[in-house]
């Protein structure tokens, strides 16, 4: 593609948006993947998109604003799984598919008695690149900047958690805390995501990335700063092949990611 072209691209309102907007996903949902699959709780970011899918039906039949209604619903859903995970004697994937597969439930029945937006409801399911407005953008960099803000502030108290759980609470740590900062901050990302990328498929966004940086990096910080690269990478050549080939923009990413994390497999092996 020449310069020229490319410059005209870039500069088109609807894709500078989603550059800008996918960029603060791929960093908030890289940083938190890692915790997540060190954590085994990887899986929280599938059953938080349930919920998501849910809430933005139920909006849509309210005749809402959809994000409105996701992102209290999502950060609730969030917390009440670690709730259920710490406090119910609940088993953290057990916790996961009940409020996955119930929210699923509503969100497809309200879908089914309603009309008229099925479309739309389609494409917060999957990702769209056309549905990206200014105020999303807005939204987007305000959300976003809090999660990376946050993390970065609690990087050390975040380490100590994901790794020893024990002797973080033995220290003063308190564990619980930011069981549930880590909750919410999945909670939000998930819900920027999935504009773009689809509440089916930021999960995998979330763990694809993460999984790569783990095969490739030896510490906690080495995995965070691969795992932001791997996923802009992954976006970046997601967003191209949606654009020139006119396919689904989540799913060309997380196709992107995936390819990743298969060209990381003989490394692992090699290096074991």
């Amino acid at each position: 593609m020449p310069m020229s072209e490319f410059g005209a691209v870039v500069s088109n309102p609807l894709i500078a948006r989603a550059l800008v907007v996918g960029a603060l996903i791929s960093l908030c949902a890289a940083m938190l993947g890692v915790v997540l699959v060190l954590k085994r709780f990887a899986l929280i970011g599938h059953g938080l998109g349930e919920v998501g899918f849910a809430a933005v039906a139920i909006a849509m039949a309210a005749g809402v604003a959809p994000m409105a209604v996701a992102i209290p619903a999502v950060v609730a859903a969030g917390i009440f799984i670690m709730w259920l995970n710490e406090r119910a004697h609940t088993g953290g994937d057990a916790a996961i598919g009940m409020v996955a597969t119930a929210a699923l439930a509503v969100g497809v029945l309200v879908s089914s008695l309603s009309s008229g937006f099925k479309n739309d409801v389609y494409n917060y399911m999957f990702g769209s690149l056309y549905g990206i407005s200014a105020g999303d953008v807005w939204l987007s960099v305000a959300l976003s900047s809090v999660v990376i803000a946050l993390f970065l502030l609690f990087f050390h108290r975040i380490f100590a958690v994901t790794y020893d759980e024990i002797h973080a609470q033995a220290t003063g740590v308190n564990v619980r805390f930011y069981h549930f900062m880590i909750s919410f901050l999945t909670a939000v990302t998930v819900v920027l995501g999935m504009r773009m990328m689809g509440a089916m498929l930021i999960s995998s966004f979330i763990i694809f990335p993460a999984m790569t940086a783990r095969r490739l990096a030896r510490s906690f910080k080495g995995m965070i700063f691969a795992a932001a690269g791997i996923s802009l990478l992954s976006f970046a050549c997601g967003m191209a092949a949606s654009y020139l080939f006119d396919l689904p923009t989540g799913a060309s990413v997380v196709c992107a990611s995936l390819l990743f994390l298969l060209l990381s497999l003989p490394k692992r092996a090699k290096g074991a």
